[in-house]
């Protein structure tokens, strides 16, 4: 009896910490080093997946947009979820400013944590060099990438606001030309979904052998010294991040699911389940947006019309987890250096956060550019960032799979508003 795929990644998981904490980087079995062969993996199913999202993304918005069938159904539809992804974002933002006010990681022993966590120099020029000039105004930035000059050399940079916003205009065209044309483009691009479904799923055979190899290089390129700042000098900032997520996706969300779409949390986490591990995994909301559509459609039972707008949406611009995670990371840098923020100062950041969060690309450590922003705006420098270096990677996981948690959390709780009865009443009728 096959196992089934989320059984298969979380087995390879499991194997990826246990060999990658054996071998390390230098590890190697017939001479053959194991840390290259984690890396190939990884690269190789990361690469599979970046291959499709461009054309997975426009097909799937263009026929989902054109599929709604007028001004008034977009309109509706687009209305919703953008509320959605709003309010989800800001509740996700609060919820980190309690926890991050109520544990203090930033403090230690009473006094600021700057020395005893010593900042990295070289690691602060490194992220200070990629994020230069960064300020607050640069977050125009975010809504003219939304109108590129160039579609083409949009996609081949992988500018995912600018290709959702030409998706969005033509998709929504489509709908208002002469009819048999309308159709003929209509047939075109549902092909191009259909064929990159089934792209999709001759990838996804593959992802326990990627999932290895991502996390394994992840694990066995953490020394032993590492583990120990971690646990020493990190400890309370990683706890308080993880615990705002967790409140976030096992509370927060859950509660809209039941209150609101009237379905069951545990029956939409099993439906899930796959897309989260690979999310986890992968620390790239864009390259599970394969997987999380594929189990928003056919676990949860979602409708194409929907899942197709609401999807690729969310995953440009539906950041719960790291809107969180850059509230918490910047209050910890101010603590850390001993600042007494006020309220004024805090709600900036929340605002701050919730704009930067709109524009981060769905790929691993894209929010250190948007945590900079903050920085500058509530005047910290930008070498504070490599206070959080150390456990980024591991953090970015956790807030990836809570990204991706909550863009299907939309799409079944839309779904319903939508008037679909469907959703998840298989899982619930399983359980």
């Amino acid at each position: 009896m096959r196992l089934k795929l989320h059984w298969q990644i979380l087995i390879a998981l499991a194997l990826a910490v246990l060999v990658g904490r054996l071998s390390g980087v230098e590890g190697a079995v017939l001479g053959v080093k194991l840390y290259p062969v984690f890396e190939f993996l990884g690269t190789l199913f990361m690469n599979a997946l970046k291959m499709i999202i461009v054309p997975l993304i426009i097909s799937s918005i263009i026929t989902g947009v054109s599929s709604v069938g007028g001004s008034q159904g977009l309109g509706r539809l687009g209305g919703k979820t953008v509320i959605f992804y709003m309010v989800t974002s800001l509740l996700a933002i609060v919820i980190g400013l309690v926890v991050v006010n109520a544990l203090t990681p930033g403090i230690i022993g009473g006094e600021p944590a700057r020395e005893v966590l010593g900042l990295s120099e070289q690691a602060a020029n490194q992220v200070a060099e990629k994020v230069q000039g960064r300020t607050a105004a640069d977050l125009t930035d975010v809504f003219i990438s939304m109108v590129p000059p160039n579609i083409v050399l949009a996609a081949a940079e992988g500018q995912m606001l600018g290709l959702i916003f030409f998706s969005l205009l033509f998709g929504y065209f489509m709908t208002r030309i002469d009819k048999e044309a309308g159709d003929l483009l209509g047939r075109f691009w549902q092909g191009v979904a259909d064929v990159m479904m089934g792209v999709t799923t001759l990838i996804m055979k593959f992802a326990p052998l990627g999932v290895f190899g991502l996390v394994a290089k992840t694990v066995a390129g953490i020394g032993p010294d590492q583990l120990d700042d971690l646990a020493v000098s990190l400890g309370t900032f990683t706890a308080s991040v993880l615990l705002a997520l967790a409140f976030h996706v096992l509370v927060t969300l859950p509660l809209l699911l039941f209150f609101v779409a009237r379905v069951s949390p545990l029956a939409h986490f099993r439906a899930m389940m796959p897309a989260l591990l690979t999310a986890f995994s992968t620390a790239s909301s864009s390259a599970t947006l394969p997987l999380t559509m594929e189990c928003v459609r056919d676990n949860a039972k979602v409708s194409n019309r929907t899942a197709s707008f609401v999807l690729p949406l969310g995953a440009t611009v539906n950041m719960d987890g790291t809107a969180l995670y850059e509230c918490v990371a910047a209050m910890f840098i101010a603590q850390a250096y001993g600042l007494e923020l006020t309220f004024v100062s805090q709600f900036t950041i929340v605002l701050v956060a919730l704009l930067t969060s709109i524009g981060v690309a769905g790929i691993p450590a894209a929010s250190l550019v948007a945590i900079t922003i903050i920085l500058a705006t509530i005047g910290l420098p930008a070498e504070a960032i490599g206070l959080i270096l150390a456990v980024d990677r591991i953090l970015d996981m956790f807030r990836t799979s809570v990204n991706v948690f909550s863009d299907s959390c939309g799409a079944v709780l839309i779904a319903k508003t939508e008037g679909e009865t469907e959703v998840l009443k298989a899982q619930a009728d399983a359980a």
